[in-house]
C-alpha cells in the first residue's frame, strides 16, 4: 500500500510542529492526505505552517499547546476530537536541548529537561490514550534521540530525560499491544534544526535533515516498527555501549562526537 492510500484521512497529532522534525512531519503527512493537528507554543509559526499546508491542498488544525501543561495537552486532544472525531496517530515530538557544564550537575537544567522532554511527552500520551482505548486502536510515535543509547559529554540533562523516555516507551509498548494500540520509538542522530544550530559536528556524524526523520516516521508507522534508529547504520551503537562501554567512550572521544560550539 502506498503512503497516500495508507494515511489518507487519518487524524495525526504532531507536537513541536512549529519547526524542525515536527514541521517536516506535518508537511509530509499532509502530502499523504492525512488530517494533521499541529501543536506548539508559537502561534505565529503554527499559523504560517497551517497556511502552507492549506496552499498545498492539505488539511490542518493549529492548536497552541504547552506540553508542560497537562491541561493544555488535554485541551488539544479534546479540540481534535471535536473537530475530526478521533485521533489515529500521535507524534510526541516536542522537546528541548538542555545542556550543562560537564560534571557540574546543574539541578535546574535537569529539572527543566525532565519537565519538557520526559513529563511533556507523558502529558501528550496520557491525553490521547482515553480516545485510543475507547476505539481499541491507535499509534503512538515517541521521538527520542540516540543520546538515550549513548550519552554525550555536556548533554547530561538532555540524556537523562531521553533515557527515561526510552524506558517509558519500552514499557508502554508492552502494556498497550493487547489493547490494539501500537507504539514506535524513533532515535534520530543529530538533526539540522535550530535546537542545535550552535554546535559544529564532525564529518563522521553530520547533521541530517528533518525531512529524513519524517520519512523514517512514515516507514515506521506503516511497518509497525517498535524501534527505529536514524540513520540505521547507528543501530548497533546501543549494543556496543552496553557490552563495551569504555570502548564506546573512547570512540566518542577520538571521533570528537561531542562537537564544538560556534
Amino acid at each position: 500500500m502506498n503512503n497516500k492510500a495508507f494515511f489518507k484521512e487519518k487524524v495525526i497529532v504532531i507536537t513541536g510542529a512549529s519547526g524542525g522534525i515536527g514541521r517536516a512531519a506535518a508537511l509530509a503527512f499532509a502530502r499523504c492526505g492525512a488530517k494533521v493537528v499541529i501543536a506548539a507554543r508559537n502561534e505565529e509559526k503554527l499559523g504560517s505552517l497551517k497556511e502552507e499546508i492549506h496552499r498545498q491542498g492539505g488539511q490542518a488544525l493549529a492548536i497552541k499547546t504547552d506540553i508542560c501543561s497537562f491541561s493544555d495537552t488535554e485541551g488539544m486532544a479534546r479540540e481534535t476530537i471535536v473537530k475530526w472525531g478521533r485521533i489515529d496517530i500521535v507524534i510526541a515530538n516536542a522537546g528541548q536541548f538542555v545542556q550543562d557544564a560537564p560534571g557540574e550537575i546543574d539541578l535546574q537544567a535537569y529539572e527543566r529537561s525532565l519537565a519538557v522532554n520526559f513529563m511533556g511527552t507523558l502529558h501528550v500520551v496520557k491525553s490521547v490514550l482515553p480516545e485510543m482505548r475507547r476505539r481499541g486502536r491507535g499509534h503512538i510515535v515517541i521521538v527520542n534521540s540516540l543520546d538515550a543509547k549513548k550519552g554525550i559529554v555536556g548533554d547530561g540533562p538532555y540524556v537523562a530525560a531521553k533515557a527515561a523516555l526510552d524506558g517509558f516507551g519500552d514499557v508502554l509498548r508492552q502494556e498497550l499491544t493487547a489493547r490494539g494500540i501500537r507504539v514506535t520509538s524513533i532515535y534520530p542522530g543529530r538533526v539540522d534544526t535550530p535546537m542545535i544550530a550552535h554546535i559544529r559536528v564532525p564529518r563522521i556524524s553530520p547533521k541530517m535533515s528533518p525531512e529524513r526523520v519524517a520519512r523514517a516516521m512514515i516507514r515506521g508507522i506503516k511497518r509497525n516498527r517498535a524501534v527505529m534508529v536514524v540513520p540505521a547504520a547507528f543501530f548497533p551503537l546501543g549494543s556496543l555501549n552496553n557490552l563495551f562501554p569504555r570502548l564506546a567512550d573512547r570512540a566518542y572521544r577520538v571521533l570528537k562526537i561531542q562537537g564544538k560550539d560556534g
